[in-house]
């Protein structure tokens, strides 16, 4: 029988919610290669996207809470342009995902589960490469041949996303995040490494389970991606991540809930013509000590135009 999730004790309801929470802020947590190259300047991007991930929630072994598992499946578009920053290669994109997201757990020996469908909270990203990718004509970039590339990026995430203060488990989160992120790119020849250490901040949200502060302290994130580029314009990746922090604090009251967690995947990108191009992508959890361990596959297809097409 479904029914809503029923209040627990302070500390029991916080686990519960925050948790599940962050399995769906899954693509906080996303392995994004070749996030710091060089792209010719007044490109634009037209991304649609579909991801399914499924995974197992932990909890502290005082809850009552066992078994709980979910599966979530979101569909992406996305818009990004490229252009000239003070001589350097830029881009600005606007993420817009929307989920359907299904939940279950075993609570003090009975069955509770949470279904919803709806949007997630959308994402803005200003990035830009300050050394070694000038910004280039699409002509220009013909002869470009990339080195060290050293970048930055600032995404926001906003409160916009389907939010109900009665419940404990949403799509959006009520509240902003700010991404800070550093990328360096270096390529020997058909091969590039990357290193891209960021950290997230999140406002409090005040709404939280009918009124309660919520607040989160950052989470710390560092990927390395592998790439190998073939002459067909194909490309692969091996991708890595680690992360740690995103304890909670429910109305002044901590949780132990830090996480650390590993992660692992693979990425292929396929050209198609000159306009559109299918990148497939899937990531699994190596380890984890708090949190949502999940399996990921996904697919997105893009289309770009401009800058001289």
């Amino acid at each position: 029988m479904k029914t809503r999730i029923p209040t627990l004790g302070l500390r029991r309801c916080a686990l519960f919610a925050v948790t599940a929470m962050m399995c769906t802020l899954a693509q906080a947590k996303d392995l994004e290669p070749r996030s710091y190259s060089n792209t010719p300047v007044g490109l634009n991007f037209l991304i649609a996207g579909y991801g399914y991930a499924e995974g197992k929630l932990a909890f502290d072994p005082s809850t009552p809470i066992t078994d709980a598992k979910y599966r979530q499946g979101t569909s992406v578009v996305a818009l990004a342009h490229s252009l000239d920053a003070w001589g350097n290669s830029a881009k600005v994109d606007m993420v817009l995902p929307y989920s359907s997201f299904d939940g279950h757990a075993l609570v003090g020996g009975r069955s509770r589960e949470r279904e919803m469908t709806g949007l997630n909270d959308p994402r803005f990203r200003f990035s830009m490469n300050f050394h070694g990718a000038p910004a280039l004509s699409l002509k220009e970039f013909a002869g470009y041949q990339q080195d060290v590339i050293v970048g930055a990026s600032l995404q926001v995430t906003a409160p916009l996303g389907q939010y109900d203060h009665s419940r404990l488990v949403n799509l959006g989160n009520n509240r902003w995040s700010f991404k800070s992120e550093l990328g360096v790119s270096k390529a020997w020849g058909p091969w590039t490494v990357e290193l891209v250490p960021s950290v997230t901040f999140y406002t409090d949200n005040t709404d939280f389970n009918r009124g309660r502060t919520l607040a989160q302290d950052p989470l710390y994130m560092l990927q390395t991606h592998v790439i190998y580029g073939f002459a067909s314009g194909i490309w692969l990746a091996v991708d890595g991540a680690w992360f740690t922090g995103e304890r909670t604090t429910l109305d002044g009251v901590k949780g132990d809930n830090r996480q650390t967690n590993t992660r692992a995947g693979i990425t292929v990108a396929l050209p198609v013509d000159r306009h559109n191009s299918v990148k497939l992508y899937l990531s699994t959890g190596t380890s984890t000590r708090t949190g949502s361990t999940y399996d990921l596959v996904g697919v997105a297809w893009q289309y770009r135009w401009g800058g001289g097409y």
